[in-house]
């Protein structure tokens, strides 16, 4: 069976298909069949393979293999830069955020890459069943990958900055889903009958890269300084260190 013949009606053809994936991703590529890999999935190449090992190799797997290893690194490098006072333990529960399956596969959404894969017939969308998240995010892996072997690391960490700045104002929600906050308060209500009160003591750095520094009163008592990049995650901060110190007395 020929491509056309597998292609769905009204489909794009293998160049106006690459030219819209370059202008999604802002990215010129010197090598396109780099770019043309990456977006194809291996049911695509399978329906037209004889073999399990010419399928791996013509599919965009080996890709997104380097392109986790490459997000992990840039994750962590503009995490590392952009918080600078923000512990391990935070730092790798943001990464953890931003490298999940339904991120990546938001940001794959995001620059149309659904409509651009070669999918084989069982991966075709269908009004019912979009794309699935699995294979977006890794397309978007595999996209990584292929601006890194065609353009280097300098331009595929730019095209990552600009999803990455997005996402730092939603960062806050991390700490693994705990309402440090709402703990803090259930605690300091039953055993000190009191409620917490929190202040913003410091707002630093521009204004696209705000840093706020929050601190947590129980009763007479600062009990926790927390920073973070808004307001809510700087109390989220506070609270959680105000938890470390209260449980080391005993309390909780």
């Amino acid at each position: 069976m020929t491509t056309q013949e597998m292609q769905r009606p009204g489909a794009l053809s293998d160049a106006e298909r690459l030219e819209r994936a370059m202008l999604a991703v802002g990215v010129r590529f010197r090598r396109p069949r780099l770019l043309r890999q990456a977006l194809t999935h291996l049911s695509y190449v399978y329906e037209r393979s004889r073999s399990v090992e010419a399928a791996i190799a013509e599919s965009n797997e080996r890709l997104e293999f380097l392109g986790d290893a490459v997000l992990e690194l840039l994750v962590s490098e503009f995490l590392y830069r952009r918080f600078p006072r923000a512990s391990e333990g935070e730092l790798t529960a943001y990464r953890a955020a931003l490298v999940r399956t339904p991120t990546l596969a938001r940001w794959a959404q995001r620059l149309g890459l659904a409509d651009l894969l070669y999918l084989g017939r069982g991966e075709q969308p269908r009004p019912d069943r979009p794309v699935r998240e699995r294979i977006l995010a890794g397309a978007f892996e595999a996209i990584l990958a292929a601006i890194y072997l065609d353009r280097g690391l300098r331009v595929a960490r730019s095209f990552l900055q600009r999803l990455l700045e997005e996402e730092a104002e939603n960062l806050i929600a991390l700490g693994q889903n705990e309402n440090y906050k709402g703990r803090l308060q259930e605690l300091t209500q039953e055993y000190l009958h009191v409620t917490p009160v929190y202040r913003t003591i410091a707002v630093t750095g521009p204004a696209h890269q705000r840093t706020f520094t929050a601190e947590v009163l129980v009763g007479d008592r600062a009990l926790g300084v927390g920073h973070g990049p808004s307001k809510r995650a700087a109390e989220q901060e506070a609270a959680r260190r105000a938890l470390e110190k209260l449980r080391a007395e005993g309390i909780g």
